[in-house]
């Protein structure tokens, strides 16, 4: 019977049957060993001359990388091995030869990389970046569900805009023609509404011609709303959803951290509560630094990696111009040239990982801000119902998962957070 390496642990002293594929061979006169890899783990099987069959120990030369095998041993524990154990093989068969396998232990360039990524993806490096990118996202989820949210994903496909009209993919839809979602918040505001606290999680698509390291085109969102909060009650959810999600992961994953040789006591600091600054605070911090800012702007990556940098844990900057921000973040009574918005920069220059606010219920203010945007009144009357009947103070944001992976990997360039990343002027594979 199939055995997985991961669970070896409760196999030692008996006799399984591993399946997988080589990641490393190599012969030492009457010893052989095969580093076998599962997408559990992986295991080190050592052949011994008259310890395993005659055929296998022949047929040991054939095997390249990448080839998939059967092998059948004995489990024993051993420290040094990989994942603590190893298999003491007794015979293998080859499942299929892999010819000429591309990508070898040598360096080879970002390009070929990319243009092998369904290849790429089985690298030691590339699978722990996969396996913590899985337990973030179970890490989110948990947060979400263990706190009463309902899960309410929002349409791919939309009759209107959400951040803007510039970077709208436009397809036809029959008829009709219809956008890939920008974000999944205006639907998640109607959730809001019918179940008080609710989250969508799901791709989302920017059509922008950004070559930077922190931006792909097609990227996943989890957005939460929740009815009757305010600004700050956003702010206050968010910081514990970052934390939770940062400290269950690292310890969740900390041998894939160790792989990927990430400086995770940077990463334990990150604790609410989060310092919090009002646009105007952070723009002095910029000015230092950049005196050619342009005060009433929105920040660049330098800006923004000028503010965290002051920082050992992520910090809020709040009340951004309402000038920049989009048709439905509020403003603020006290204040009208400043939005009841905030976004979340992380540490180490990674930039902003949450954007959201205190969305505008006021049906006539929302009327106004549609026709100051330019954006056509007949896609947003479903939106405008929500406050023709029972308007409410409401709240959420979106965390973009990629720059988040990218983050607590602490990875160069957001290609590597994704299974297959969508960038300007990639489409393949």
């Amino acid at each position: 019977m199939r055995t997985y390496i991961s669970d070896l642990k409760n196999h030692v002293g008996q006799t399984v049957e591993l399946q997988g594929w080589v990641y490393n061979s190599r012969s030492s006169g009457k010893i052989k060993f095969l580093l076998l890899r599962d997408g559990t783990g992986m295991c080190q099987c050592v052949f011994f001359k008259g310890e395993c069959s005659e055929a296998s120990f022949d047929n040991f030369e054939k095997l390249t990388q990448e080839t998939s095998v059967l092998v059948r041993g004995k489990v024993r524990e051993e420290k040094r091995s990989p994942g603590g154990f190893e298999l003491s093989a007794e015979a293998f068969e080859i499942i299929s030869i892999a010819q000429d396998y591309p990508i070898s232990p040598k360096e080879h360039g970002v390009d070929f990389l990319m243009n092998n990524r369904h290849l790429w993806l089985r690298s030691k490096r590339q699978h722990a970046i996969m396996r913590i990118r899985h337990t973030i996202i179970k890490s989110i989820r948990d947060f979400f569900d263990g706190r009463g949210f309902t899960l309410m994903d929002a349409p791919i496909f939309t009759p209107n805009a959400c951040e803007g009209t510039t970077t709208l993919f436009q397809t036809q839809y029959f008829d009709d023609k219809a956008f890939l979602s920008q974000s999944g918040q205006l639907y998640s505001e109607a959730g809001a509404a019918a179940l008080g606290k609710v989250y969508c999680f799901g791709p989302t698509f920017r059509a922008e011609k950004s070559k930077t390291r922190r931006h792909l085109i097609e990227f996943w969102m989890v957005e939460p709303e929740v009815a009757f909060n305010d600004l700050y009650d956003n702010m206050e959810l968010a910081e514990q959803f970052v934390e939770y999600v940062v400290q269950n992961t690292l310890r969740e994953r900390e041998e894939e951290f160790k792989v990927i040789e990430r400086n995770t006591e940077v990463l334990k600091k990150v604790r609410a509560p989060f310092p919090r600054l009002h646009y105007k605070e952070a723009v002095e911090i910029i000015l230092k630094g950049n005196p050619q800012f342009e005060v009433g702007g929105d920040f660049g990556a330098p800006d923004e990696t000028l503010i965290s940098s002051q920082f050992d844990k992520p910090v809020f900057v709040h009340h951004f111009p309402t000038a920049i921000k989009a048709f439905y973040m509020k403003e603020d009574a006290t204040e009208p040239e400043y939005s009841m918005s905030c976004d979340l920069l992380a540490t180490e220059g990674y930039g902003e990982i949450i954007g959201g606010g205190q969305r505008e219920d006021n049906l006539d203010i929302l009327l106004k801000k549609l026709q100051e945007h330019n954006l056509p009144q007949s896609a947003f009357e479903w939106y405008l119902d929500l406050r023709r009947y029972g308007s409410f103070q409401h709240a959420g944001f979106g965390l973009g998962i990629e720059r988040t992976v990218a983050w607590i990997c602490g990875l160069e360039h957001v290609r590597e957070t994704i299974p297959f990343p969508r960038l300007y002027g990639r489409l393949y594979p």
